[in-house]
């Protein structure tokens, strides 16, 4: 399936019209979902959960641990990582119609932008991810220090 993902990067590099990129991307994602399901059927739930943990398996040592408290500079630093490609992404629109041609167009700093926000998180730590995964949840509350006391 994999092997099959590589089609959408030489098509775009043959010059075929986008609408039939867009129809070999489309038909890519269902034959992905329809092969899963074939998978799961033939080795079973347990098999595929089996080869599931194997493969991530290694992803879930790279989380940071929610026990571990960082430090204020590691905190700081972590809020930049975090805030400045937003930042630079919510702007970028106005930055074009303001002064067209003043911000550069790269994919590299784009990149980099990516790398910073997903950096951020592991720099941030454990509490940020569930701060985060907060946001999303309509019953969170927030717990202070003095709502403890």
């Amino acid at each position: 399936m994999l092997t099959l993902w590589l089609l959408v990067p030489l098509a775009a590099a043959a010059d075929v019209p986008r609408s039939t990129i867009a129809a070999i991307t489309g038909a890519l994602f269902i034959i992905n979902k329809v092969l899963l399901l074939l998978v799961i059927a033939v080795m079973g739930k347990a098999g595929f959960q089996e080869l599931k943990q194997k493969v991530f398996g290694y992803v879930s040592g790279l989380v940071p641990s929610a026990e571990q408290e960082v430090s204020v500079t590691r905190h700081r630093i972590g809020l930049v990582m975090f805030c400045l490609p937003l930042l630079c992404s919510f702007l970028e629109p106005y930055i074009d119609a303001f002064a067209p041609g003043f911000r550069p167009n790269s994919w590299a700093l784009q990149l980099l932008g990516d790398v910073l926000l997903i950096g951020s998180f592991f720099v941030l730590g454990g509490n940020f991810w569930e701060k985060l995964r907060a946001l999303f949840i309509r019953t969170a509350r927030v717990n202070t220090a003095a709502d403890a006391v």
